[in-house]
């Protein structure tokens, strides 16, 4: 089994924080979904996966229609999706994904949590090597369903790794396949429950428990910022070790 099921294993795909930074982060993405694509989930692929997150964390009416006038109004400054990537503490690799409105605040608060706890902030794409850029489908299990001949069918649309985690089918995919797999799995009559976007470390550095909290503090950091949407680091987990 690869990288994949390493993150599977560490953060049981884990909730983003506490629900109001859930729907500040789901709001900035559908903002973005519509400006790209137009605010008809059907014509937009990436606004309907990300409706049926909405549905997933039980988001208010009100948030989501927010979000897409946002998108449309011309007084309203548009979000940029940058990708920030630095050294913590320990030679620790971290990639931090933002969405934000103005990058002149947003890179200066990471340039300063790095100073803060002992990292440094990199250049664009430096960093990129040291991760697989991933998605991750979860869908609903159909009845006498074969995972071998369902794997078997997506390896030509980038799809990785498969498994059956109780009533739900995990998907692992290549990024730049996103759009195939998700056509794929709509076409075919399938669930899809999310769907969600990460970088696995190809190599993990382990620490001791006294540097992982080190680290631990610097990420706490970086995720409690509002422009930040994804956070992604190559320390290895030994909590459950």
């Amino acid at each position: 089994m690869g990288s994949a099921f390493e993150y599977r294993k560490a953060t049981k795909l884990k909730r983003w924080g506490n629900m109001a930074r859930v729907f500040t982060k789901l709001g900035k993405q559908i903002t973005i979904a519509v400006k790209e694509g137009g605010s008809d989930p059907d014509a937009n692929p990436r606004l309907r996966m990300l409706m049926q997150q909405v549905k997933k964390e039980n988001m208010p009416k009100e948030n989501v229609e927010r979000a897409i006038k946002k998108a449309t109004s011309k007084d309203e400054a548009d979000y940029k999706e940058v990708i920030y990537e630095g050294y913590g503490p320990f030679g620790i690799a971290i990639v931090i994904e933002t969405a934000t409105d103005n990058t002149n605040r947003t890179v200066a608060n990471i340039r300063s949590y790095f100073s803060k706890y002992g990292g440094s902030l990199g250049t664009s794409g430096s960093l990129e090597f040291m991760f697989d850029h991933m998605c991750i489908f979860k869908i609903v299990s159909k009845e006498n369903i074969s995972l071998e001949d369902l794997e078997l069918e997506l390896i030509d649309f980038g799809v990785e790794e498969i498994e059956k985690d109780e009533d739900e089918i995990v998907i692992y995919g290549d990024f730049k396949s996103n759009s195939e797999i998700q056509k794929y799995l709509e076409d075919n009559g399938y669930e899809i429950n999310s769907v969600e976007f990460v970088r696995l470390p190809k190599d993990e550095k382990e620490l001791t428990s006294d540097q992982q909290e080190q680290i631990q503090k610097l990420l706490d950091k970086f995720e409690e910022d509002d422009d930040v949407q994804n956070v992604f680091h190559n320390m290895k987990d030994t909590s459950e070790e």
